[in-house]
């Protein structure tokens, strides 16, 4: 988009997903969050023009880095003042399925997939235990001779 450009911020779109990134040293922390006002200010009033509004709601900002350099950074520097919206910083962002931290460690990444492998495995439990189960009572008065034909094949 031209906005982005006149702003000479980087940015990406998928869809109606749009993501904008600037990328400086920790002394110059204050510049590109002028920058980045400055850019969603114009992209606001690009959409207020065509009667569009930019959902705050569902804008987020996060700062990458180490946690030191994060840590000099004052939390006035951190966030977003576009005029209409305050946006604060939050410490992870989902982006087309994974989950990126303000350090990059993947975290939260790692976190959340094992927990959804977890609830997987359980629900899989579940079901193995719901067919091994499945009618046993018919089986309480076999002779044990069909248990050892059946372990034999």
């Amino acid at each position: 988009m031209l906005i982005f450009d006149s702003h000479q911020v980087n940015h990406h779109l998928y869809a109606d997903d749009k993501q904008a990134y600037v990328s400086v040293a920790v002394n110059n922390v204050s510049l590109a969050r002028q920058i980045l006002e400055r850019c969603i200010r114009d992209i606001t009033s690009w959409c207020a023009s065509r009667r569009l509004q930019l959902n705050a709601a569902k804008t987020e900002l996060i700062w990458l880095g180490s946690r030191q350099l994060l840590e000099k950074i004052s939390d006035s520097d951190l966030t977003l003042d576009t005029g209409t919206t305050v946006i604060r910083p939050v410490k992870s962002v989902r982006d087309l399925g994974v989950h990126l931290d303000s350090e990059l460690i993947m975290k939260t990444h790692i976190s959340k997939v094992v927990s959804s492998c977890y609830h997987q495995l359980r629900r899989i439990s579940a079901f193995i235990l719901w067919r091994l189960d499945y009618c046993n009572s018919l089986l309480s008065r076999l002779p044990g001779s069909i248990y050892s034909a059946s372990a034999a094949l």
